[in-house]
């Protein structure tokens, strides 16, 4: 009789969390001349756009769930492909940071980098990335200087982190992308 209390209980939670968390987050008005009056003509943008969900297809999917993982966010997966070189200290996709550790290429002795990457938005565009270089140069064991840098590799790490995003975003768009049909309109819009 509890566990089906607490049961109960914990499901009211997760519904009202869902609702509160989809109530769009963005407050305020959009530009009336961009957006269409008709609301058929808004579902069917959205929904080509992968902004909404069909309730239809939700419950007919007897697959199991669908779960989203870090590989669906362009940015995330950029970033790792172009440090995947490097040995990793820190990656939380959660907290929207990736560390790597120290690497050297031994080519010069007792110099090494470390890398720090943090998400702003998820969205891909030029300011949704932080991109952060240490150098670490040792005289001996007990005597470094870590210094961050403002050198041309944190430019060029950030360009090439935001060009792979925007393949991967562009591939993920052509591969998402489903033409609306208004199941009671078979004459289409």
């Amino acid at each position: 009789m509890i566990t089906k209390l607490i049961n109960t209980k914990l499901l009211l939670i997760f519904l009202i969390s869902i609702f509160l968390t989809n109530c769009g987050g963005k407050l305020g008005g959009s530009d009336a001349r961009k957006i269409s009056p008709d609301p058929k003509a808004r579902v069917k943008k959205n929904l080509e756009e992968g902004k909404g969900f069909r309730l239809g297809d939700t419950l007919n999917n007897k697959s199991g769930t669908n779960y989203e993982f870090a590989s669906s966010n362009e940015l995330w997966r950029a970033s790792l492909d172009t440090i995947d070189f490097m040995p990793l200290s820190t990656a939380n996709y959660s907290g929207g940071i990736i560390v790597t550790d120290w690497y050297s290429d031994n080519q010069e002795i007792g110099e090494s980098i470390k890398i720090t990457i943090r998400f702003l938005t998820n969205e891909v565009r030029s300011d949704a990335i932080n991109v952060k270089v240490f150098y670490k140069k040792c005289e001996s064991t007990l005597n470094c200087k870590i210094s961050e840098s403002k050198s041309t590799l944190r430019e060029e790490l950030t360009r090439s982190i935001l060009k792979k995003a925007a393949l991967y975003k562009k591939q993920n768009d052509a591969e998402n992308f489903v033409p609306y049909t208004d199941p009671k309109n078979t004459k289409g819009l």
